[in-house]
């Protein structure tokens, strides 16, 4: 059994039949293992070891099961490969992206119905690994989904994968020539050219989208606004510097937790009696087209309110 937890333990817990066999099991021990709750069998031949130690599936093993299920060939694409890389900016879903050669996927895909089947063309030196699973790089990546997302999506994965350093603005310029001749190329490029790898969650880029998209864009993205001494008060999400103004996108992640919240509000006090105003946006605010620009505009020009 040890060595099965320590081939598991370097597969997110995951073991194949062919894995567990060559460890001395059987496949009656197997199923014996699954029938007590101890395994659990998670895609055809893929079990993962000590369950029972488990709140439901971790989504990292019911990938790499899926993808063992498929055999060598298959590479994690579009979402799956963005979720392994950290990629923000998706709608959370349940489904799994493989890229696998035809003759693989026609008797694996009834099996697996969370499974969606793809038959991309993926040049060597666009492959990846992420924790031993083969994956698009996040180039080509962020390439692929451009082709599909609308573009307040585009744009978050764009400033995420900038933003956490696994594509540079160099690299960006390829994109392009990716792309060029494919269905949806024409709004990608324009997607291109809003991305800003200052914004540190699909929030901010989705508050910094509308305020453009309202007439009202921020002049500087971080905004570090410092006193005489040069101590540094807070920094901005978004920021207009003129009217002395600052945006913040209140997400679940790092404003989330009661230290995050008592920091959040001493940073606040600090810059409201350094004279400055505060702004503060939900995921749900950015869902209305008119909600954030009108209010930052009313913030901006005082004496134009209704």
């Amino acid at each position: 059994m040890e060595v099965v937890r320590r081939v598991a333990g370097a597969r997110d817990g995951v073991v194949t039949l062919a894995q567990a066999r060559a460890a001395g099991f059987t496949t009656h021990e197997v199923q014996r293992l699954c029938r007590s709750g101890r395994w659990r069998a998670i895609a055809r031949g893929g079990y993962l070891v000590d369950a029972d130690l488990y709140d439901g599936v971790p989504r990292a093993a019911q990938i790499r099961a899926a993808m063992a299920s498929f055999g060598p060939a298959a590479v994690a694409v579009l979402g799956t490969a963005a979720e392994l890389h950290r990629i923000a900016g998706l709608p959370r879903t349940d489904e799994i992206h493989l890229s696998v050669p035809g003759p693989i996927a026609r008797p694996a895909r009834a099996a697996h119905p969370e499974v969606v089947v793809h038959q991309l063309v993926i040049a060597p030196n666009q492959l990846g690994l992420v924790g031993g699973i083969t994956t698009t790089g996040p180039l080509r990546t962020i390439s692929d989904l451009m082709l599909r997302a609308d573009r307040y999506v585009a744009v978050s994965l764009l400033d995420s994968a900038l933003n956490r350093g696994l594509v540079g603005a160099e690299e960006l310029r390829l994109v392009p020539s990716m792309i060029r001749g494919k269905r949806g190329a024409v709004a990608a490029r324009r997607h291109l050219e809003e991305s800003d790898g200052r914004a540190q969650s699909p929030l901010e880029t989705r508050a910094r989208l509308r305020c453009a998209d309202g007439g009202v864009p921020p002049d500087v993205l971080q905004l570090e606004v410092r006193d005489a001494d040069g101590y540094l008060l807070g920094i901005g999400d978004l920021g207009w510097r003129a009217a002395r103004l600052i945006a913040e996108a209140d997400g679940r992640g790092p404003h989330g937790g009661p230290q995050a919240v008592h920091a959040d509000r001493r940073r606040q006090n600090r810059l409201i009696n350094a004279g400055w105003r505060i702004l503060r946006f939900t995921w749900s605010d950015t869902l209305s087209p008119d909600y954030i620009p009108w209010t930052v505009r009313q913030a901006l020009w005082p004496a134009h309110r209704l």
